[in-house]
C-alpha cells in the first residue's frame, strides 16, 4: 500500500506501508540517541537486518548532538547509507515535535549532501521517543515541504502498521492542504 503526492521543486513524497529495512532506496534514517547506542526500536531493528558494523561505525561519530546528522555505510541493508539523525540525547528517552522536526531537517540537509535521490524514514519519534504519530508526521511533512533543495527527489515515510499508515496519509495530506490553502 502506497500514496505518492508531489511537492515543490519537481519532488514527490511517498507514504508507504513496509518495513523500513528493507527499502530499495540511497539511504534510510535512524532516528537515533546522541549517543548512537543501536539497542531498541528502528535504530535495533536497522542493526539487526544491515549488521553490527552500522553501530560500530556511528559511535565513532558520537555526541551527535540532536539537530545534526551523520552518515554510515548500509552492511547488508538494499539502502547504501544510514542517516542517523538523533531526536533524543540519551538512549530510550521521551522527546518532542521539535526535536522530530530538527533531526528531519538535519537528516534531509544529509541527504542532499550525500546526493542521495531517494531517502525513506520511519516515523520519526514516535515508538521509544512517544511523540504521537499524526505530530510526528506533520513535522516531517512540513520539513520535506520546506527543504530547499530539489535532492532527494523522492522522500518515502514508511508506516509498519495499517492503522499507522492511516495516520500518517492524514498527516501528511492535511499539511498539503494547508500549504496549499496558506502558499508563503
Amino acid at each position: 500500500m502506497e500514496v505518492e503526492l508531489t511537492l515543490p521543486r519537481g519532488r514527490k513524497l511517498i507514504v508507504r506501508l513496509g518495513d523500513l529495512t528493507e527499502q530499495q532506496v540511497d539511504a534510510i534514517v535512524n532516528p537515533a540517541n546522541s549517543l548512537m547506542i543501536m539497542g531498541g526500536g528502528v535504530a535495533l531493528a536497522i542493526k539487526q537486518r544491515g549488521g553490527a558494523v552500522i553501530e560500530k561505525e556511528a559511535r565513532k561519530y558520537a555526541p551527535v548532538p540532536v539537530g545534526r546528522a551523520v552518515v554510515t555505510t548500509g552492511g547488508q541493508l538494499a539502502a547504501k547509507y544510514v542517516i542517523h539523525a538523533p531526536t533524543m540525547p540519551r538512549p530510550a528517552m521521551r522527546t518532542t515535535v521539535d526535536n522530530v522536526r530538527a533531526a528531519v531537517r538535519a537528516a534531509l540537509h544529509t541527504a542532499t549532501d550525500l546526493q542521495a535521490r531517494t531517502v525513506a524514514f520511519p516515523g520519526m519519534g514516535t515508538g521509544v521517543g512517544r511523540v504521537p504519530i499524526d505530530k510526528a508526521v506533520r513535522a516531517m511533512a512540513e520539513e520535506a515541504l520546506q527543504h530547499p533543495h530539489s535532492l532527494p527527489q523522492t522522500i518515502v515515510f514508511v508506516a509498519r502498521t495499517p492503522e499507522a499508515f492511516n495516520q500518517f496519509v492524514n498527516a501528511v495530506q492535511t499539511v498539503l492542504k494547508e500549504e496549499a490553502a496558506n502558499p508563503s
